[in-house]
């Protein structure tokens, strides 16, 4: 067996994406659950932007209900698999402070991907960054990491997959660290040519709390609303912008 230390899954694009497939991932229910969100505050939303994007499974679902739809996301490994997956525009870029040249009627993050944001004061950077990407009355939506009344100290995960002749384990622990979720995750990866290969991935995601979510919206200049769903576990944000004067 081989050993690498500290390999973020984000930079491993192809094990990403039949790892979540393999597991089941419902990404289909998942964008037509955002999609009728989108639709319920701006019917005429025609075009969408999905910030941290991965492999572009839900953008593909996205592509099909909207007119136009783009990705962006900070892994380069990201970027060139969504980009193969969708065939519509990935930009690379951090959600933090990006910069596009156009706007839409929605822009989506899912999977938990704004609770890396370190702080309170990323997080608003992040949500005034989808703000100026917004058409009047666009809609904003995120899906957070868990609420801090709602984490599992100690929580330990195990899934097992089985993808185009390979084998993944994954085995995560999960403990709070202040205000922050400490993961650490453990990956096996076994074929009959190459062996076993494992690796290890830290994540670490802010447990913010409702109220500061909804802080961040109002800073933001949106209306903001936060929607439980069983497809959504961990809830959805959903912020509207003003209306066009």
């Amino acid at each position: 067996m081989t050993t690498d230390r500290n390999e973020s899954i984000y930079d491993r694009g192809e094990m990403y994406e039949a790892f979540y497939r393999g597991r089941g991932k419902d990404y289909t229910g998942e964008a037509a659950l955002v999609t009728s969100l989108i639709r319920d505050r701006l019917p005429e939303a025609d075009s969408l932007l999905d910030v941290a994007c991965g492999s572009g499974d839900h953008l593909s679902r996205f592509a099909e209900s909207f007119g136009r739809v783009e990705g962006l996301d900070l892994s380069e490994d990201m970027v060139q698999l969504a980009r193969k997956n969708t065939g519509v525009p990935i930009h690379r870029g951090d959600m933090r402070d990006f910069a596009l040249d156009r706007t839409f009627g929605a822009v989506v993050s899912l999977f938990s991907g704004v609770a890396y944001c370190a702080d309170v004061d990323e997080l608003t950077a992040t949500l005034c960054s989808f703000a100026r990407h917004l058409s009047p009355g666009g809609v904003i939506v995120i899906e957070p990491f868990w609420l801090p009344e709602d984490f599992l100290e100690g929580y330990v995960g195990t899934d097992t997959v089985e993808s185009g002749g390979r084998t993944y384990v994954r085995v995560s622990h999960s403990v709070r660290d202040g205000g922050v979720s400490h993961m650490e995750v453990h990956y096996l990866v076994a074929s009959a040519e190459s062996g076993v290969t494992h690796f290890s991935d830290v994540h670490r995601t802010t447990l913010f709390t409702r109220e500061e979510y909804e802080s961040a919206f109002v800073r933001a200049g949106c209306e903001v609303e936060y929607v439980k769903d069983p497809l959504a576990p961990r809830g959805l944000f959903v912020g509207t912008a003003a209306p066009a004067a």
